[in-house]
Parts: structure tokens; C-alpha cells; sequence
């Protein structure tokens, strides 16, 4: 995962000549503080306050048992009854974004349709804002992506994400909260579009940039229906096995290391109220994985963001595949990690 930019030092060790004491002195600390960075790099990376929790969950509540019934009928809407969605099946793609703005009036919001066009077709952000107190110029954005890969019915991916908003956007309407909330729903954020000016997110972010609009944090709901209690279940990119659990069981917080104080903020939100495990990691950009989906659009315009992630293909065997479908995924489960991102996301919005 990282590199020692100062691993050059100990090629110096081993091809130059024979050093004087002075010389080797310097090469030592030299060694020595590259080391130092090093560490600091791994540790400023992994440290998360708070422990994640461990131990047996809590059977769902009544409010519980609602959340999870509600992801489990979006989920079903958005892959099963919808389907495939993307610009190749445009009309699914319109669908699922009629049924997320449907869903969201229900819930009493406003929806307002972001157009723009792509390859000669219409595709739309779909957003509901929850108007902020005393702190309204300040804004939090919940957002996930609608679309799917070609050839999958994309539950987990990302219907998952997609009902998680349209949960949190339910349960946090009746508040008052000092910030603004904007929930948000993206197109084309699965390949050929991905990390391209066509990303729903990009189209956003950059119009709330160009508008100054402030972001406090974005939190991006990417993948977040899959768990298991199988050891080494869980895999990771970067040499990152020894320093995380290899089962997979918890929710992931992962951002860049610019965005290192608010994987912080959040995780530590999260585990202040939720008995749920829970890992997170400010990692470098280029990481594989840790700029895989809509917060990533964020970070080109300077705004704070977060994925919220099951890990996706580092843990599920049905990523991207025609099998992404809703018997794979963990609804008690999926209803506990709602159930806590409506706490972080109350504590973003009235911290």
C-alpha cells in the first residue's frame, strides 16, 4: 500500500563503496527518518478512533425491522423489477430514476431533476435537499449511483447504496438540522463513464463548485449489502492483509488522505451509536479501490468525501456478474448499518 520514498537509502547501502563513519552516520538517519515517514504514513492511514465493535448484533427493533423491509422492496424494484440499467437499457435508467423520485415525494421532499446529456440521451441526477437551520450555506451530501454494469441487475451494486439513501432521506425528514442535507442519486457512474466528465457525480459537483456552493462532507453509499462471518472471506489490495480482519464482516469507511479528518469524524460517529464492526482508512488516491466510485468526483472539486463500502470486489464474489441479485445480500445486516449512517448523518448535519 505505501511505498518508502526514501527506499532509495538502502540501495545507496548496498551498491555504493565503502562509507567513512561520518557518511554512514548520515546514511543512518537518513534511513532512520525515512523509516519515521513511513510509519507515520501507515498509522495516519489506519488510526480510526474508537474500537470497531465486536461480538453477536442486536435483533432488529421494530424501527428496525421497517428499515430493512423498505431495503429489501427498493432493492428488489431497482434489480429485479427494473433491472439492468444504464445508457445501453435508457429506458430502465429513466425508470429507476422516476422510482428513486417517486420514493423520495413519498417521503415529502421536493425533487428536482439535474439533466444533461450524454451520447445523444438524457440522464438525470435526481435530488431531495432538506433545508438547514442557522448553519443552512453549509451542506452535507448522501449520494449513491443508480446505474449498473452491462449484463447485471446490479443489487448490491448499486441498488444497495441507492436504498440506503432513499432510507436515510425517509428517516431524516422529520428533522430540523443546522446544516443542509442534500440526498442525491447519480447515473453513469459504472464503466464506460467511470471517472469521466459523464459521471453523474462530476456533472454535480462540479455545478455546486461553480455555484460556491459549501460542501462540509459527502458521503458516497457504494456496495453496502454484503457480509460474511467465514474466515478470510475478505480480501484486500495493497498488502493491507496484516494490518485489517480477513473476515468480512463489518462496513468500510475509506477515504483519500486529504479527506482523513472526516473518515475520522464519521467512523467515530458511527461507533458511538451503532453495535456493528466497522473499519475505516485514509488512504492515498491511488490505491486500487479507494477512489472506486462518486466521492471521488468530490475530490476533484475540493470538497471532503467519503465511500461507505461493503468492499465490494475485495469481498464479494458476485460483483459485476448477471448473479448481483437480492438473495445475496444481508438485510438484517444492511438495516443495522442504515440505522447507524442515520446517526452520522445527523451528527454531520448538527455538529
Amino acid at each position: 500500500m505505501f511505498r518508502c520514498c526514501h527506499a532509495c537509502v538502502f540501495d545507496s547501502i548496498t551498491t555504493s563503496a565503502p562509507m567513512s563513519r561520518r557518511k554512514l552516520w548520515i546514511v543512518s538517519i537518513a534511513v532512520s527518518l525515512g523509516l519515521s515517514y513511513c510509519i507515520y504514513q501507515v498509522l495516519f492511514a489506519t488510526y480510526m478512533p474508537r474500537d470497531s465493535f465486536s461480538g453477536s448484533l442486536d435483533p432488529l427493533s421494530a424501527d428496525g425491522l421497517q428499515i430493512r423491509n423498505n431495503l429489501l422492496a427498493h432493492v428488489r424494484a431497482l434489480s429485479l423489477d427494473i433491472g439492468e440499467r444504464n445508457l445501453q437499457k435508457h429506458r430502465q435508467l429513466e425508470a429507476a430514476a422516476e422510482y428513486i423520485a417517486d420514493k423520495l415525494k413519498q417521503s415529502g421532499y421536493e425533487v428536482r431533476f439535474q439533466q444533461y446529456e450524454v451520447a445523444g440521451k438524457p440522464v438525470s441526477n435526481v435530488e431531495a435537499v432538506l433545508g438547514g437551520a442557522e448553519l443552512a450555506q453549509q451542506n452535507i451530501v448522501i449520494g449513491a449511483h443508480y446505474d449498473t454494469v452491462a449484463g447485471t441487475p446490479g443489487a448490491n451494486d448499486n441498488a444497495s447504496g441507492v436504498a440506503a439513501v432513499l432510507e436515510l432521506a425517509r428517516l431524516m425528514k422529520t428533522r430540523q438540522p443546522r446544516r443542509t442535507v442534500r440526498f442525491v442519486l447519480f447515473p453513469n457512474e459504472e464503466p464506460p463513464y467511470f471517472q469521466t466528465p459523464q459521471m453523474g457525480s462530476m456533472v454535480y459537483a462540479r455545478d455546486l463548485k461553480q455555484r460556491n456552493v459549501r460542501v462540509e462532507a459527502m458521503l458516497s453509499l457504494e456496495t453496502i449489502g454484503a457480509y460474511s462471518d467465514k474466515p478470510g472471506s475478505q480480501t484486500y489490495p495493497g498488502g493491507l492483509d496484516a494490518l485489517y480482519p480477513s473476515t468480512g464482516n463489518f462496513i468500510g469507511f475509506v477515504g483519500n488522505t486529504e479527506s482523513g479528518a472526516l473518515v475520522r469524524r464519521v467512523i467515530r460517529a458511527f461507533r458511538d451509536s451503532t453495535r456493528f464492526p466497522s473499519e475505516g482508512a485514509a488512504a492515498p488516491a491511488s490505491l486500487p479501490g479507494v477512489g472506486w466510485s462518486d466521492h471521488w468526483s468530490f475530490w476533484q472539486h475540493g470538497y471532503p468525501a467519503v465511500m461507505v463500502t461493503d468492499t465490494a470486489p475485495f469481498r464479494y464474489e458476485h460483483y459485476h456478474a448477471a448473479s448481483d441479485t437480492p438473495d445475496k445480500l444481508d438485510f438484517d445486516r444492511m438495516a443495522i448499518v442504515v440505522a447507524g449512517l442515520q446517526h452520522v448523518t445527523g451528527h454531520l448535519a448538527n455538529e
